[in-house]
């Protein structure tokens, strides 16, 4: 007796096909070491924005997250408004702390972020063109603003970036189709 499987060939393909890859965005901040005599880490944004200033979507935001009981002078979130132009476009109007986005501030080095399109915080970005900014202010220190312009969808795998001069070392965008 023969047994005959007509759909097993497509269920089988069915089965082991993988999701279409969705296209992904990389990103890579250097905060530099610095030699000062009072040293804070910086606090630090990262989002995309339009041509027209607008945000699309803020990818990351690090801050001291101690509470008031560990903190005695008050919470993080107090000076998050040094991050002006971030405040300005979007801060004020988020409620921190943001599940995936904000967290503890960094220390001196290179610190990675992947995102991949379909899921939060990058979620579904129109074709266009667009700029990756990244903001960093610190206590008894400066403030810097780095931005490195992309276009969305990436038609091939691409790498942009810019450098910062005193608070941001150098940014890399990495850009997957």
């Amino acid at each position: 007796m023969q047994l005959r499987y007509p759909l097993a060939p497509l269920t089988l393909s069915a089965l082991f096909a993988g999701p279409a890859a969705a296209a992904g965005l990389g990103v890579n901040i250097e905060i530099p070491r610095l030699s000062v005599s009072e040293y804070h880490r910086p606090y630090v944004a990262a989002w995309i924005e339009r041509p027209d200033n607008t945000v699309a979507t803020t990818l990351a935001v690090w801050y001291d997250v101690r509470t008031r009981a560990n903190n005695p002078e008050g919470e993080g979130t107090k000076w998050l408004k040094d991050l002006r132009q971030w405040w300005r476009r979007t801060g004020r109007e988020l409620s921190v702390p943001i599940d995936g986005v904000t967290g503890a501030t960094k220390p001196a080095g290179r610190h990675a972020l992947a995102f991949t399109e379909g899921t939060k915080p990058l979620g579904q970005l129109a074709p266009g063109s667009y700029r990756l900014v990244v903001e960093a202010a610190r206590e008894v220190g400066g403030r810097e603003v780095v931005t490195v312009p992309f276009q969305w969808p990436p038609a091939k795998a691409e790498q942009a970036g810019a450098a910062g001069k005193e608070e941001l070392g150098e940014i890399k965008l990495d850009l997957k189709p």
